[in-house]
């Protein structure tokens, strides 16, 4: 047994899940350490768990993330068996299939999502986690100040921002986020999944589309769509691009859009990962035409 399934099978029999027996290492996520455990009665639940959990309602602002996305936005995710201080207990879900036809179901699902849940504010009843950092979701009336003040301009306090972003650069998110109304469409604040990368895609039994590891928020819906876009989906999720423009009557342009609206998840990887996976040179380049020449 790894340190990693000792951790988590510690956790788990502390939180009284006692008829677990095995744990089955999982990859894909970065924040917290996670696997498949195997009860005696041979069903499967997912946990996860921090070492040390950058507060005590990381995991109820999950769980409470994830009934949002089920009960307001009709998506699938998993149930939740178990969400304290320590640990994240789920029902299994299955890899996604890469096939057009499901990749066009979640078109239809996110569209759904992002049309029928607007809202007259932005931000969220309480602040929640992308991975290992708050995410500050004060209310406010406009979009604009809101993703300035809230997904932007609050990662330059971060120390690896700091040493990675110099002067010039962090001089040229302020004037980007100033000439925010310039440069987006006004669009109406909905609930969003808010760390909607593809691997966050997975199916449901039967093979629905089926979200994982959400940040809610009400903000804009092209938050969530730069993310996918910008994630390196399959080739079959071109289908997903095409219909979701089509159904929620997005203009011609959005897809230039993307890289302005992304600038606040790349930001948030540099804060939190080193390396950083070429996060700062995409930041760079986005802000290029904002920086002042000498």
């Amino acid at each position: 047994m790894t340190e990693a399934t000792s951790f988590l099978l510690e956790r788990l029999h502390a939180a009284g899940l006692t008829d677990v027996v095995a744990i089955e290492p999982t990859t894909g996520g970065l924040a917290a350490t996670a696997g498949l455990a195997r009860r005696i009665d041979g069903t499967s639940v997912f946990v996860k768990a921090f070492g040390e959990p950058p507060s005590d309602d990381a995991f109820a602002a999950e769980a409470e993330g994830l009934t949002a996305l089920r009960e307001a936005g009709g998506i699938a995710t998993p149930e939740i068996v178990l969400a304290d201080r320590d640990l994240l207990v789920l029902s299994v879900l299955q890899p996604r299939p890469d096939t057009e036809a499901f990749w066009e179901q979640l078109a239809h699902v996110l569209a759904h999502l992002h049309t029928t849940t607007r809202y007259p504010r932005f931000g969220w009843h309480r602040d929640n986690w992308l991975g290992r950092r708050r995410q500050v979701n004060t209310w406010a009336d406009d979009g604009f100040e809101f993703f300035a003040q809230h997904r932007l301009l609050r990662w330059l306090g971060e120390r690896r921002v700091q040493e990675a972003l110099d002067a010039a650069d962090r001089a040229a998110l302020e004037r980007l986020c100033d000439r925010l109304p310039e440069l987006l469409p006004v669009r109406p604040a909905c609930l969003t999944h808010g760390d909607l990368w593809a691997l966050n895609v997975m199916a449901a039994p039967g093979g629905r589309p089926a979200l994982i590891d959400p940040a809610v928020s009400y903000t804009w819906a092209e938050v969530d769509l730069a993310h996918l876009w910008t994630t390196a989906p399959p080739p079959e999720a071109a289908v997903f691009f095409e219909l979701y423009a089509e159904l929620t009557g997005l203009d011609r342009d959005w897809r230039e859009r993307m890289p302005i609206l992304q600038l606040r998840q790349h930001l948030a990887v540099i804060a939190q990962f080193d390396p950083d996976w070429g996060a700062a040179d995409l930041v760079r380049a986005t802000l290029a035409p904002f920086r002042q020449r000498s």
